[in-house]
């Protein structure tokens, strides 16, 4: 279905697929960073500290085994005033595993979440953009909202120049979009040279920067 083809997902597939967020309807300046696969030690805590400076808040999509294994990093995301979302407890392929695994997988991320924020407003996202739409129908039922996204910065991918992600992230990010970062070893040296350029861009034009 949809596995991160694009910087900019195109209007076509979002509005074919209306029950999952891609971005906020807003005339506003407002732009939603996200950001996935961590809490990770040192380079987690340094996105914190990109996104003070600019005042800015955002959504982490937390992997469940990284939270059991860096808590401390979990709950300076939450002391700071970001949000949290689930993004499985092992970072799983949702094409590549059974419909009952993955639902547990989920769940169990869940619950490590919930040893440490009592979450009303359950977010989840399917890593690598791969959707299995039974278990998003169960998600659903369960309580959660599905968030993708509107905009990929491709920040993972070590054959794209930190230079390129900038402009492409810049030229795509519009009114209300929803924009995927990622805390992860893949992304580390890219992210710390070109998310502050990002933020200071767009702060310099007047945006201000959202969690869900």
């Amino acid at each position: 279905m949809f596995d991160g083809a694009f910087f900019k997902t195109p209007n076509v597939i979002q509005n074919l697929f209306p029950s999952f967020l891609w971005k906020i309807n807003t005339s506003e300046k407002l732009i939603y960073p996200t950001f996935d696969d961590g809490p990770i030690p040192e380079l987690t805590q340094q996105i914190l500290n990109i996104l003070d400076q600019f005042d800015a808040k955002a959504t982490f999509f937390c992997v469940g085994d990284n939270v059991r294994k860096h808590p401390d990093i979990f709950l300076s995301i939450l002391r700071e005033g970001h949000a949290v979302g689930n993004h499985t407890f092992n970072h799983l392929k949702a094409w590549k595993t059974g419909h009952d695994d993955f639902l547990n997988n989920v769940l169990l991320c869940q619950r490590e979440i919930e040893k440490h924020i009592d979450q009303e407003r359950k977010l989840f996202r399917f890593p690598y953009g791969q959707i299995n739409f039974k278990v998003a129908r169960e998600l659903k039922r369960k309580g959660f909202r599905l968030i993708m996204w509107d905009v990929l910065s491709k920040d993972y991918n070590i054959s794209l120049p930190a230079e390129k992600i900038l402009m492409k992230s810049i030229q795509f990010s519009e009114n209300g979009s929803i924009i995927v970062f990622h805390d992860n070893f893949k992304a580390k040296d890219k992210i710390l040279q070109f998310l502050p350029l990002y933020l200071k861009h767009f702060s310099d034009i007047g945006y201000k920067f959202k969690k869900l």
